[in-house]
């Protein structure tokens, strides 16, 4: 009996030590079951990444491919995508566009998207940009350029762009002398024309330019105070607008009956104010024509100066100085009868016409100034 009951206490012993051994084995799986697992999902992310990061750059050679069986010539120089392991990031040590009737060049250039979110793409360029188109050159420089594309299946949702310290130059044979215009702060809004994009492929712009210095605008307003300029616009038929030549795009743009129209423009120089709205387009003939609705204060000589030149040394002062003092008697009044707010009321202006490469202040012909086709 002893040696049966022995044996049997030895064997419930070895049970339980072999119990022990495999809690053990299976206590110690479990612990390392959250970095097996971790491990297994960082593989697969970085798989997919590296997939996404291969099809990127497909598609964008293909892109590329395309761009240039239709004579645009794109070069990203030493072109890389990274960003490992949340985002996809393009770098292009600079961008060109090579085509028939010009072209650009721009410095560094970055774009990226989340993988999580791969349709809000943000860029970024170092200056300077630098473009020719016909006869005239172009440059660009800024000390910060930042912009972002919100895409969608359709279309976009919107694009933003945003410059601080903008300055351009455009030089030509067909200028007197380059025109220099530099700024505080530009910014660009778009987006699709709720109920029209679809429809009329229509697309809402909204631009912002702070503190704009010119020194020809300098010269024709008559004061040398910076310019704040506001405008807001629907484009129709933007939707037809491609990278193509400037040309082939403008009249594919004409012949859809595409339109400018402004909702409003708004520039404010020192004491002299102006507003716009009205619709712009092309005419058969490929020059500007449409009608604006303009409302001014401190305007007066300036109107009064270009109508007068219609009729010669003499009797042009004499009209000019009618005209201006026409345009200074208008009031508009405020709630009281006295004018609204602190600063000169605004005072509307004939409208001005543009037609068969004429301006037409009112009944009034700009002498010396003709339209000229775009191209």
């Amino acid at each position: 009996m002893t040696e049966r009951a022995g044996m049997a206490q030895g064997s419930g012993q070895a049970d339980i030590a072999r119990d022990r051994r495999g809690g053990m084995r299976g206590s110690r799986f479990g612990l390392f079951l959250p970095f097996i697992l971790l491990a297994v999902v960082a593989v697969l992310w970085s798989a997919g990444w590296f997939y996404l990061r291969d099809r990127a750059g497909r598609e964008i050679d293909a892109w590329l491919t395309r761009e240039a069986a239709a004579g645009r010539t794109w070069t990203c120089a030493d072109r890389s995508i990274t960003g490992y392991p949340f985002r996809l990031e393009l770098r292009c040590a600079s961008v060109a566009l090579a085509r028939a009737d010009g072209g650009f060049t721009l410095g560094p250039f970055t774009a990226l998207v989340q993988v999580y979110q791969p349709r809000h793409a943000l860029f970024e360029a170092v200056g300077p940009f630098r473009t020719r188109q016909g006869d005239l050159a172009g440059e660009a420089s800024w000390t910060s350029l930042r912009g972002s594309f919100h895409g969608a299946a359709d279309g976009f949702v919107r694009a933003s762009l945003a410059v601080d310290a903008p300055r351009v130059t455009v030089s030509g044979p067909s200028l007197d002398k380059p025109v220099e215009v530099a700024g505080e702060h530009l910014e660009l809004h778009a987006r699709p024309t709720p109920g029209r994009f679809d429809a009329d492929g229509a697309v809402d712009t909204s631009l912002r330019f702070a503190k704009a210095r010119s020194a020809q605008a300098d010269a024709l307003v008559g004061n040398a105070d910076p310019a704040d300029i506001a405008l807001d616009a629907t484009l129709t038929k933007a939707v037809v607008l491609r990278t193509g030549t400037l040309a082939r795009e403008l009249e594919i743009w004409r012949e859809a009956e595409g339109r400018l129209e402004l909702a409003g423009l708004n520039l404010a120089k020192g004491d002299r104010r102006l507003q716009a709205k009205g619709t712009l387009g092309l005419d058969e003939g490929h020059r500007i024509a449409g009608q604006l609705d303009l409302r001014a204060a401190g305007l007066e000589a300036l109107v009064g100066g270009l109508v007068g030149q219609r009729y010669g040394a003499d009797r042009g002062a004499l009209v000019g100085a009618l005209v201006g003092g026409l345009l200074g008697t208008v009031r508009t009044p405020g709630p009281d009868g006295a004018p609204a707010g602190g600063e000169t009321p605004l005072k509307p202006l004939p409208p001005l016409r543009l037609g068969d490469g004429r301006i037409m202040l009112g009944p009034f012909t700009i002498p010396n100034v003709r339209l000229e086709p775009l191209y």
